[in-house]
């Protein structure tokens, strides 16, 4: 059985649990209405199950490869991504006034789920591309606006991000790539970078590098980096792709996974570029197109999740040992905790989405502090998620999952390295627990709040979940309030399991929605249970690990460390 893009689940999540109504209620998003919505997920998912999925075991067994110093994707994906580009699906939320269809990030973020699952590799192309048109909107000249970004959300050009360089990861301050000012007001950028994803293809007319690097009086560290706009062709007087920049390709990452995803090794020798923002304001623009990768990559994940647990689904219906394997407690069990998994973390990624429409919407702070707090949570929960759920799905599979001819370690491969990428969810954590508790905890205690009082409203309905629930959601309270006293150590030391639970926490919030929507007995009700019955008591153990802070850590020395 082929993928299956997500429709019905996601039209459910918009109206009965994280709804879209509100974001569509407000002037800047009244177009998204409720047939609106479901015509484009529709559609969506058309060209997700018909064009991109069909190509995606083909991606992983015919990578993308480096001719001649031009990067030529794997079969198929160039006539793929024209479709892509022709339906508009590369801006969904952009500004219509330079093209895009203007819809809620929400909208965009459901699309981008669907076709994560189908086709993780190719995904990540327009996926780039969305990311860079919200940082040039956002921090670029009017003059660039104009000229570039029209030509990215079309899909006739594409776009990266560089930041990374050997010796410089998620230290990005300790970056080496240089910028001087050629005179005319564009730059000379010079600088290796590496892990750039979609770095160059032939899918494209021209590739837009987003690249950061360090003026000449820039001050060491972050605070003196700029961020420059370096296309692979110079765009001539009528706009269109003109004379070679001074950049290329050095080589192509052998990956674990991803591999029609062309991951290159990129050179800058004196690159023309051109400053976006402002000198050293370079990480400011940066983390706008950051934030929007975050979301987007925890998506990703989610997206993966989906394809594993349909393709473990099918498998275990079809594979007898004695029965049907699916017949058997313990995969009954592992397909169930999947299924419950996928729809928390999918519930979490939209309701940060709409949180992120509705500040833009309305400019509410309480909305832009609530998409700030879930966004850490959104990625990080949803590529754990990704990586479980692709790894049960290996076990689903018994022997034949450790077989590549099955397709099962594929998703498991593909989905790795979103836990790395765009922040590793150890930093997401330490973010979390960090520049997101900044207010005191405000945000999250308000959160909670409206947990705890949906629980207690739930109680009649269906109350021992509601009892559950609402216990769990007083305890991550309470072990809040003591996060937030500790000191930046203690903190860090117990990000990571803090962040789990409140993940768990907010995975049974939005089940219990989903069971109330349907009702005691239905199919929500009991993928509710399962939850919160046997996922959300983990919350508990994370919390006891979360408190122990850092004195046990380093009590063992590097050398006790040591093999």
């Amino acid at each position: 059985m082929p993928y299956r893009s997500p429709v019905s689940e996601l039209q459910f999540i918009l109206d009965k649990v994280v709804p879209l109504a509100p974001v569509a209620g407000t002037e800047k998003f009244a177009e998204a209405t409720g047939d609106t919505v479901e015509a484009i997920l529709t559609e969506a998912g058309r060209l997700c199950d018909e064009v991109m999925a069909p190509l995606n075991r083909n991606g992983d067994l015919t990578p993308a490869k480096l001719e001649n110093g031009v990067v030529r994707a794997s079969p198929g994906f160039k006539e793929a991504y024209a479709q892509i580009a022709e339906g508009g699906w590369v801006s969904v939320a952009g500004p219509a006034e330079y093209g895009g269809m203007g819809l809620p990030l929400t909208v965009a973020i459901a699309v981008n789920d669907m076709m994560a699952g189908a086709n993780l590799a190719l995904q990540l192309n327009p996926l780039l591309t969305q990311g860079q048109i919200d940082a040039l909107e956002h921090h670029a000249s009017d003059e660039i606006k104009e000229l570039y970004i029209p030509k990215l959300a079309s899909g006739e050009w594409s776009g990266t991000m560089n930041l990374t360089e050997p010796q410089a990861g998620s230290d990005v301050g300790a970056l080496r790539s240089k910028a001087e000012p050629n005179g005319d007001g564009t730059y000379a950028v010079t600088g290796q970078k590496i892990f750039i994803s979609w770095g160059d293809s032939d899918v494209t007319t021209n590739v837009c590098h987003l690249v950061l690097a360090r003026l000449p009086d820039g001050v060491p560290g972050t605070k003196g980096i700029s961020l420059f706009l370096v296309p692979k062709y110079i765009p001539d007087e009528n706009g269109n792709p003109g004379v070679a920049n001074s950049l290329k390709v050095v080589s192509l990452e052998h990956k674990m996974g991803l591999h029609g995803s062309p991951t290159c090794v990129m050179s800058f020798e004196g690159a023309k570029g051109w400053l976006v923002d402002g000198p050293n304001k370079g990480m400011a623009a940066m983390f706008t197109m950051m934030n929007n990768a975050r979301l987007n990559v925890g998506v990703q994940g989610i997206g993966i999740a989906e394809a594993a647990y349909q393709k473990a689904y099918e498998y275990a219906l079809d594979r007898v040992q004695f029965a049907p394997i699916i017949q058997h407690a313990d995969v009954r069990r592992m397909l169930a905790e999947m299924k419950a998994e996928v729809f928390a973390a999918r519930a979490i990624a939209l309701a940060c989405a709409v949180a992120i429409d509705m500040g833009h919407a309305t400019g509410d702070e309480a909305y832009k502090a609530r998409a700030a707090l879930l966004t850490p949570i959104a990625k990080a929960y949803g590529t754990d998620t990704g990586m479980w759920v692709a790894d049960q799905g290996v076990q689903v599979h018994g022997g034949m999952g450790f077989i590549e001819e099955t397709g099962a370690a594929q998703f498991y491969r593909d989905v790795r390295v979103t836990a790395i990428y765009e922040g590793t969810n150890g930093i997401q954590a330490m973010d979390l627990v960090g520049r997101k508790m900044m207010d005191g905890g405000k945000a999250a205690f308000r959160l909670l709040q409206e947990v705890e009082d949906e629980a207690k409203a739930a109680r009649e309905a269906l109350p021992e979940l509601a009892e559950d629930l609402w216990h769990a959601a007083e305890s991550l309270r309470e072990h809040t309030e003591w996060m937030v006293a500790q000191g930046t150590q203690d903190r860090f030391a117990g990000a990571v399991p803090y962040l789990r639970a409140f993940a768990r926490v907010l995975g049974a919030h939005y089940h219990l929605r989903a069971a109330l929507a349907e009702g005691a007995g239905s199919a929500r009700a009991k993928l509710a249970a399962v939850y919160i019955r046997r996922l959300l008591p983990q919350a508990a153990a994370c919390l006891a690990e979360a408190k122990e802070g850092a004195a046990g850590l380093y009590a063992l020395s590097d050398a006790e460390l040591a093999v």
